[in-house]
This record gives structure tokens, sequence and C-alpha cells, in this order.
């Protein structure tokens, strides 16, 4: 097929060439040309003023302020990241948030992609699959470490959050963060 459109294209310019509409081939060289060598040693100066664009820096070195709130604050606001699993009658929800509340990364068995999966959206399974999916979209984003607690404690001793835990963990995210270091 290459071949054939290549015999079109030289027939045409052919053609072009018989009528005087005066097409030209132009040919390559096959040595290229050297450009002057450019001096280098100025990239390798160090900047004296660094300003670090990163806003996550100080949470990954344990660095960065933990907002406490006051001691009669439940749930306790103190954490980077938080993961959450909900459970309604009819789905699984997961999602990891920051202190201030904003939602960063969120899994849920309502999503077609997860569902189909599924025998069924809620239980035991459900959220033992949820927690692998979630566990590699904290990897993806960056998020290595959360604050997994029950927001009711006696929700902890259920099957369904024990395998939900267990997958997290085996899918590579530290469900404890790190504690502050105060400078």
């Amino acid at each position: 097929m290459a071949l054939s459109s290549r015999r079109c294209l030289l027939l045409a310019a052919g053609r072009l060439q018989a009528r005087g509409a005066g097409l030209c081939f132009a040919s390559t060289t096959t040595s290229p040309k050297t450009e002057t060598e450019v001096d280098t040693s100025e990239n390798e100066v160090v900047a004296p003023d660094f300003t670090n664009r990163n806003p996550r820096n100080l949470e990954q070195l344990a660095l960065a302020r933990k907002e406490r709130g006051w001691k009669t604050t439940w749930p306790k606001r103190e954490f980077w990241h938080r993961l959450r699993l909900e459970r309604t009658q009819h789905y699984v929800e997961a999602f990891v948030e920051r202190c201030n509340g904003d939602i960063v990364v969120s899994a849920s068995t309502r999503e077609w992609a997860i569902k189909k999966h599924l025998y069924s959206p809620k239980g035991v399974a459900a959220c033992k699959n949820l927690g692998r999916v979630m566990a590699q979209r904290c990897l993806e984003a960056g998020i290595n470490f959360v604050n997994f607690k029950a927001v009711i404690p006696w929700e902890y001793r259920c099957d369904s959050i024990q395998e939900f835990r267990k997958a997290v963990e085996e899918g590579g995210v530290v469900l404890r963060e790190p504690h502050r270091i105060y400078r």
C-alpha cells in the first residue's frame, strides 16, 4: 500500500512537471551539520534563593502542622489525610479527605468499572475489592500514609471493614500517619 501511494505521488509530480508547474525534488545530505558546543557550566550553579512549590512536601517530611481543633471536637481532625469507609443500604463508598474536608481520592461501588466485577455492590467482597482499588488510587495520587479510624468504634469490628483494611494494607498504603516532628 505504501509503494502504490509513492508511485501515485511520483506520477502526479511528473505530470505537474510536464505541464511546467515547476515542481522540483530536493535532495538531503547524509552528514548533519555540527553546531558549536555550548558551555554548560552555567547550568551547574545552584540558585541562592529556593522556593519550594510542592505543597505536600512538609507533610511528607512530617514537619507540617496538624490541625488539633478543640478538645470537644468529634471526630478528631488531627490528621493530614483520613481514609473513610461509608456503607449505605445499597452501596459502599470510600474516600480520602484532607483535614480541611476536601476529598482527594474516592472510589465507590456505584462506579460501573467497579460494579461490573462484583456480584453485589455491598458486603464483604465489595469492601475487599474497594480496598484494593483505593490502595491503587492512593498510591497513584502519591498518598502513602493515611489515618484510618472508624468514626463509630464498634463498627471497626465488622468483617467488611476488617477486609477493607487488610486490602488497603496489602495494596501498600500505611494506615497510620507518621508522628509530627516538632522543630
